[in-house]
């Protein structure tokens, strides 16, 4: 379960991690006491993503501006989803955003800090700029300043966001989460340091741990068991897929069984991601590169009951989503935030291709990108299959389009 802006940077307030002075606005006659000086700006608070592209974000010098402005976002839906609440949040000069992340490696159930150089809204070049650690023992400030080293930061920068690193982990830690993300982090022009956005992911095993989260999200839940059991009651029994789902496009299709978001189009590579911001990214440099997408599909990975053999059948069910039909004649996996050159994910993809080289369906050629130190390996465990290991993103595009022409 994701949480709405503010309440994610209310967990941050409360672990130390600097947030700007902000007002939860249920209407819009809420800003006529409003308590921050102007300018501050109006957002939207909804789960979807790509918010300011999308009008939910503004800012507004004055009070006449301000009800007007939160007027048109109550009553403008992004990606299906109206707010119930608006943040009102006094105004940031950042010279400088960062991307910060802490996420559960599914694998080898260790967490992993992710950070770029590059935060924001460029989704595209913070993900090629990522960099990341893998927590394998218990955490110390090293594994934080580690990370900085990687983004290349310099300074007074290493300590002041290294810190903040260190909170995030405790976070993620203590409130058993999924995901615990500042996107951007912004730099002043005078070296201070603030969590301009943010995302928390809880996991739903863990909230009778934690009254607090559920309290603090209370309204949420029953909306989303709401929600739910919408969808549950309009399954094709006879089906895997849910064909009447009212949350997504005529052409996407969800497998409820292995949480896997399928979106057929017309072209003729297949794309298989984990997570929907890193899915639309990749799609949108294929299509970039003049390439064609035939689907892409997002893979939700990291639940903490996930084991090894759901694992490789929720892969298996991917790679075959992503690659049967007649068009496709290239399939771009693209994973970030895991372990990606673990042995585990390694036997899986060599599992699958090998049973197709043996069924004589090798016909399709694969383009795997890999981040980390292993790549070689894998490019060794996967040889003779008809599989491409590539480290740059970039590269790993521009190899899949001119394979499929």
């Amino acid at each position: 379960m994701d949480l709405l802006e503010y309440q994610a940077k209310a967990l941050f307030s409360g672990m130390g991690i600097p947030v700007l002075p902000s007002q939860r606005i249920d209407y819009p006659k809420d800003l006529k006491k409003l308590k921050i000086p102007y300018p501050v700006v109006l957002k939207s608070q909804v789960h979807a993503g790509e918010r300011s592209s999308l009008g939910g974000i503004k800012f507004v010098e004055n009070t006449i501006d301000a009800v007007a402005a939160a007027q048109a976002i109550f009553n403008l839906p992004i990606k299906d989803e109206y707010p119930e609440v608006l943040l009102a949040e006094a105004k940031y000069n950042a010279n400088q955003e960062l991307y910060l992340a802490v996420v559960l490696d599914p694998i080898v159930r260790r967490p992993v800090l992710l950070g770029s150089a590059q935060g924001g809204i460029d989704t595209e070049t913070t993900i090629t700029k990522m960099q990341q650690v893998v927590v394998n023992q218990q955490f110390s400030p090293f594994y934080a300043r580690r990370l900085m080293v990687k983004i290349g930061l310099e300074g007074k920068l290493i300590e002041l966001v290294s810190h903040i690193v260190e909170k995030m982990y405790q976070l993620f830690i203590e409130k058993d989460l999924d995901l615990v993300e500042i996107n951007p982090l912004g730099v002043s022009p005078t070296g201070e340091v603030m969590a301009l956005d943010g995302k928390v992911s809880v996991n739903d095993y863990a909230l009778g741990r934690h009254l607090e989260l559920v309290n603090l999200v209370g309204k949420n839940i029953t909306n989303s068991d709401e929600i739910q059991e919408e969808q549950i009651s309009k399954i094709d029994k006879n089906s895997l897929l849910i064909t009447n789902n009212t949350n997504a496009a005529a052409n996407e299709k969800i497998i409820p069984d292995y949480q896997l978001k399928f979106t057929e189009l017309q072209g003729n590579i297949g794309i298989l991601c984990n997570g929907e911001g890193l899915t639309m990214a990749t799609v949108d440099l294929v299509m970039e590169a003049h390439g064609k997408p035939a689907n892409f599909l997002n893979i939700k990975l990291g639940d903490y009951l996930e084991v090894k053999d759901s694992l490789r059948i929720k892969m298996f069910a991917a790679l075959d989503l992503v690659s049967k039909k007649e068009n496709v004649k290239v399939v771009l996996v693209n994973f970030l935030g895991i372990v990606q050159t673990s042995d585990e994910l390694i036997t899986i993809i060599y599992e699958y291709l090998n049973n197709l080289k043996i069924m004589n369906k090798d016909n399709i050629m694969f383009i795997l990108r890999l981040l980390g130190g292993e790549v070689n390996i894998a490019r060794e465990r996967l040889s003779g299959l008809p599989v491409e290991v590539i480290e740059n993103l970039e590269d790993a595009v521009t190899k899949a389009v001119s394979l499929a022409k």
